[in-house]
């Protein structure tokens, strides 16, 4: 009996790849949800009676990062005089910082803790941007009527990890081009159609505030921010001083602003290029939370596809270099579409990108960047695109959580 062997076209084995990896995460994470909800029940501590009352709407943040983007929407509830329960796992999250009348902040723990009260509250609304809901460690509840996801990127909603956003009830976008995709992903896949809501982006309107608050600085010297992603196919780890030595060579500032999460994963590697740049006058390293500052201070942007770069064009409006990364796709939303991503296609429209033997040439490079009228219009192209109702996105999301509760009472 003669075999053949089983050929499987690519379509097919990345499908049959997504459904392995979800199964995986589901089995995985559902044994684990079951895990903790039995130790809590066993317990023999009322640790989550808060979480059980019932509220009409709750936000849940991941942590103090990102209150830039749920800053403009809590201010909308206090000033409409309309209750929110505030949920945070941040001890240190700035919400405390300031006096409410109506929004309630509630430290709720990190990690399983955080995740064992989401899965016993209450709501008629939950808004949050943690994806992965019904896949990972949050699961859907009766208790909850309306599950709301908010984009916390004006890029593509497809590069959240496998099934990011399959089990929401709605999702509020940035920009409408966001809402193809997922209705790509839903007809694929067979899932319910969500509520697509574009709602601008809170958070670019909370970095729109501050920087225009910031004064320009006297005797401004031309700038270049080097502000990558991080990993090993990142800027910094893949090139380093092969980037860095030239611009440091140059008669410009230039400000290193590593990702966050630099400082935790390559912590050995930064130290290393601090230590080589030490004497080095023009070269400044940017350590502190907040990026609007080095945003404010530069004329031009160097980076990866770190989602800063729109954030850089759009508040800015002024040009980038980029150096493309090789993105293992099957493990993201992304791989099941079957064109070119948004953004991958508007950062060739408006940004340069920078290979490894253009470095010896970066001081010609950056200056024409800085002239070109083509780039200048492609960036306004991308800002219209992805960034809708600038000023007004607390607004609309409030309004949103409003009339959705309104609607199922």
């Amino acid at each position: 009996m003669m075999l053949f062997p089983l050929y499987i076209d690519p379509g097919t084995g990345s499908a049959l790849f997504s459904i392995l990896i979800g199964a995986s995460a589901a089995l995985y994470f559902g044994i684990r949800a079951l895990s903790l909800k039995l130790k809590t029940l066993f317990s023999g501590r009322n640790i989550l009676s808060n979480a059980e009352s019932n509220s009409k709407y709750v936000i849940y943040s991941e942590g103090k990062q990102y209150w830039n983007l749920f800053k403009p929407i809590v201010e909308e509830f206090e000033n409409n005089k309309i209750e929110i329960r505030f949920l945070t796992s941040s001890s240190d999250d700035p919400v405390f910082e300031s006096t409410w009348q109506y929004v309630k902040p509630e430290f709720i723990g990190e990690g399983n803790k955080a995740y064992a009260y989401l899965n016993f509250l209450g709501a008629e609304i939950l808004l949050m941007t943690t994806p992965g809901l019904n896949v990972y460690q949050i699961k859907r509840t009766k208790r909850i009527k309306h599950y709301s996801h908010i984009l916390h990127a004006s890029s593509d909603a497809t590069m959240y990890r496998l099934f990011g956003l399959d089990y929401f009830d709605s999702v509020l976008l940035t920009g409408d081009y966001q809402a193809d995709d997922i209705r790509i992903l839903e007809k694929n896949r067979g899932t319910p159609e969500k509520k697509l809501v574009t709602v601008g982006c809170p958070y670019l309107d909370t970095y729109s505030q501050k920087i225009n608050s910031i004064p320009e600085e006297e005797n401004h010297p031309f700038t270049v921010l080097v502000s990558p992603s991080w990993g090993p196919s990142a800027l910094l780890s893949l090139y380093g001083e092969k980037l860095l030595d030239p611009l440091s060579a140059s008669p410009w500032r230039v400000i290193i602003r590593p990702h966050p999460q630099s400082l935790k994963s390559e912590k050995t590697m930064l130290e290393k290029l601090q230590s080589r740049y030490t004497n080095n006058n023009n070269i400044t390293w940017d350590l502190d939370r907040e990026n609007v500052y080095s945003l404010k201070k530069a004329d031009i942007m160097i980076s990866d596809f770190s989602g800063i770069i729109f954030d850089y064009m759009f508040l800015q409006e002024k040009p980038v270099l980029y150096v493309k990364q090789d993105l293992d796709m099957r493990l993201y939303d992304a791989d099941d579409i079957d064109h070119e991503l948004w953004m991958f296609k508007t950062i060739k429209e408006a940004g340069i990108e920078l290979h490894a033997d253009d470095f010896s040439n970066i001081i010609n490079l950056i200056n024409n960047a800085k002239n070109s009228n083509l780039l200048a219009a492609a960036r306004k192209k991308a800002c219209n695109e992805a960034w809708f109702y600038p000023g007004e996105a607390g607004k609309r999301i409030y309004d949103f959580m409003i009339s959705t509760v309104n609607n199922n009472a």
